[in-house]
């Protein structure tokens, strides 16, 4: 019985690891998307905000 559960560990191992790594990947990417869209609106605003100041009065 115990060389069941040892086949069934190392039978399901590759699949959890690759699927850590998978989430890892993706949680990278995901937050490395919000932080350049962060940036980008940071950006954005200021340069809505100098044109905003560069207009003519009127």
């Amino acid at each position: 019985m115990d060389e069941f559960w040892a086949n069934a560990i190392w039978s399901l191992a590759p699949t959890v690891l690759i699927g850590l790594i998978f989430w890892f990947v993706m949680r990278s990417v995901i937050r490395a998307d919000r932080g350049e869209r962060k940036a980008y609106a940071r950006i954005e605003a200021e340069e809505r905000a100098k044109l905003g100041r560069e207009r003519p009065a009127g």
